[in-house]
């Protein structure tokens, strides 16, 4: 392909490969953060559902998992991943590393945006009598839901390229391809190549986020 040892069968094995673990890693990211993300804003203090205990718990575990560079967190949890999956090199590997370094990424992403919201649109529900349940479910959600289209899209930005550094301990994709085709066989165009697919895969998801955001906003 375009005088380079790539084969076009590879490449898009390795997009299809960078697809599947950005898509299952954020679905269990998302399933994980975003209750995560709701806890941190109503059992903060003067939250809907305050709680001290819970809220000092979380806050800094959090705290820790999102200080941590995504290649030493990969290489830390080595024996988690092989606990979980059975071995710790290919695509499905890779995929508990990422689960593990988004879900605290989107738990910080949803409180920002859920701080967001007006109090008195708390304040009103309160008023209304709705429970803490019925204040999250009807009221912060869906007057925050233009901001969290929007953290959700910066999670998969910072997912594909994490996929890229889970290339460098054989865990496919993108990344994997540079590496193994670019960079250790001196293939300058291979490398252009993932470049220039990671700059559209990001360009395309965060205009359907700006899209999204928008209509959201406005309807």
């Amino acid at each position: 392909m375009f005088g380079s040892s790539l084969d076009s069968s590879l490449l898009l094995d390795s997009i299809y490969q960078t697809l599947y673990m950005v898509t299952v890693s954020l679905v269990l990211g998302a399933l994980i953060g975003i209750p995560l993300g709701i806890l941190l804003v109503i059992t903060r203090k003067n939250g809907i559902w305050e709680n001290v205990i819970i809220y000092y718990l979380l806050n800094p575990i959090i705290n820790i998992f999102r200080s941590l560079p995504f290649i030493i967190l990969l290489i830390a949890i080595v024996p988690f991943t092989k606990l979980i999956v059975g071995t710790s090199i290919g695509t499905s590997a890779a995929i508990v590393p990422l689960t593990v370094y988004v879900a605290p990424y989107i738990a910080r992403l949803v409180e920002n945006s859920l701080l967001e919201v007006n109090s008195g649109v708390i304040e009103a529900a309160h008023s209304m009598g709705a429970s803490p349940f019925q204040i999250i479910r009807y009221f912060l959600l869906p007057e925050a839901l233009g901001s969290l289209i929007l953290a959700l899209t910066t999670s998969i930005i910072g997912l594909i390229g994490a996929t890229a550094m889970a290339g460098a301990v054989g865990g496919g994709g993108i990344g994997d391809l540079a590496l193994a085709y670019g960079y250790q066989r001196f293939d300058t165009i291979v490398i252009v190549i993932t470049v220039i697919i990671l700059v559209i895969m990001v360009q395309v998801i965060q205009s359907l986020g700006n899209v999204l955001s928008r209509l959201v906003r406005r309807s």
